[in-house]
């Protein structure tokens, strides 16, 4: 039996440290992502694979991360959450450097497996932090947080398209990127707040199925998940074959998507602490499956642009507040976060490519449609996310989740 540790208070200055230092993990997490995804062509060639290969290769990643997100609890329970998430953060940050580094199909997958596996353990490393952080400062601010990783996944994609401009060795570009990454990885985890488990509190097991509870919010971000790739994979693609949109007018779609999802989440925050996490979903919800229903329905591409831009709005909030629900769900808030984000993590993978097979076997018409169908089902699910709201006491001190005890900053 998991022992609920005692509560141990952190000083306001402590945990607003706290609070900047998350925010730089967050965004430094993203900022690989970013430089990874704008060199996948130069890797293609470099590992010399074909199209169907790199497919195969780029499942990899959600492979090692599903399997490896249940051990990062074990790892914080044993070394404590800052230590934790500074050697898991290190490991995330130097693996960009490994896929450049294949020249087959056979360590191109070995490779993103590592880089996957280090991405998992630290997001949900990272996210079980952001949630103590939230308890502590009685106000939303995972929304937040998942937009500092998107403008981070911003910054390396912007340098990463410059690397990729020049015409730069990607070898020497994710390694340069990977050491100013770990440095900057390793100097904002010295603010996080350190969380230790109790001396007589029972490691988390090794591998465990997620709790019900997980499964259900998962369901919801599942939701949400699958609405985000499938527009960022197949906007473009969808104006372009259906609307017959030009080239570039058809690449503003996936950016109308992905800018109105980033302010979204910045400015998430101060709509939760207004309204609640379940009205605001609920919108979301609305706000998304009207995107969908707009790209379905337009006759012409700007009304179709405007879709999906109310899709990126709709669905953006909803992770942020589902792994914000997960780190409250239980008495085990780490293996919780970790099967929220394993369901979200295979959303992502199965979304583009479930897209794909359903727009060759009837349109991709029908294909947003779905995503269509999935906007809906936020408005239905919203209610499971009632955990994101912060706990509060009677003294006005939120509840702290069961990660381990502070042991001060």
């Amino acid at each position: 039996m998991t022992s609920v540790p005692a509560v141990t208070a952190f000083g306001t200055e402590q945990v607003r440290r706290g609070r900047y230092a998350i925010m730089a993990v967050f965004t430094v997490h993203g900022a690989v992502t970013g430089s990874f995804a704008t060199r996948v062509p130069w890797i293609q060639d470099h590992a010399s694979v074909s199209a169907g290969e790199l497919g195969l290769a780029l499942a990899f990643p959600a492979i090692g991360a599903s399997l490896a997100m249940p051990l990062a609890g074990r790892v914080s329970h044993r070394f404590g959450a800052r230590t934790a998430l500074r050697a898991l953060l290190a490991l995330w940050t130097l693996a960009l450097i490994l896929p450049a580094l294949a020249p087959n199909l056979f360590t191109l997958c070995a490779a993103l497996f590592v880089y996957g596996a280090s991405a998992g353990m630290s997001d949900v490393a990272m996210n079980a932090l952001g949630v103590e952080v939230e308890n502590r400062l009685d106000r939303s601010i995972m929304s937040g947080l998942h937009g500092m990783w998107s403008v981070g996944a911003l910054i390396g994609s912007t340098a990463g398209t410059v690397a990729a401009h020049i015409g730069a060795d990607a070898r020497l570009h994710h390694t340069a990127a990977a050491l100013v990454l770990t440095v900057l990885g390793l100097i904002a985890c010295q603010g996080v707040l350190d969380l230790r488990s109790r001396p007589d509190e029972e490691p988390p097991p090794r591998f465990t199925l997620p709790p019900k509870s997980a499964l259900v919010i998962g369901a919801v971000g599942f939701c949400a998940v699958f609405a985000e790739g499938a527009s960022l994979d197949w906007s473009a693609v969808y104006l372009k074959e259906h609307l017959g949109s030009s080239a570039g007018v058809a690449a503003a779609s996936t950016t109308a998507f992905a800018l109105t999802m980033a302010i979204a989440r910045l400015a998430g925050d101060r709509v939760v602490d207004r309204f609640g996490a379940v009205p605001t979903v609920r919108v979301s919800g609305v706000l998304a499956t009207v995107g969908g229903l707009l790209v379905v329905l337009a006759p012409n591409t700007a009304l179709a642009l405007c879709g999906f831009g109310l899709l990126g709005l709709g669905v953006a909030v909803t992770v942020p507040l589902a792994f914000a629900a997960a780190g409250r769900s239980g008495d085990d808030p780490s293996r919780a976060i970790a099967g929220v984000a394993t369901i979200t993590y295979t959303s992502g993978l199965i979304a583009p490519s479930a897209i794909g097979s359903l727009a060759e076997a009837t349109s991709l018409l029908v294909s947003f449609g779905l995503v269509t169908a999935l906007a809906f089902g936020l408005v239905l699910g919203a209610g499971v996310l009632r955990g994101s709201d912060r706990k509060v006491t009677e003294g006005g001190v939120a509840q702290p989740t069961a990660t381990g005890t502070p042991t001060g900053g």
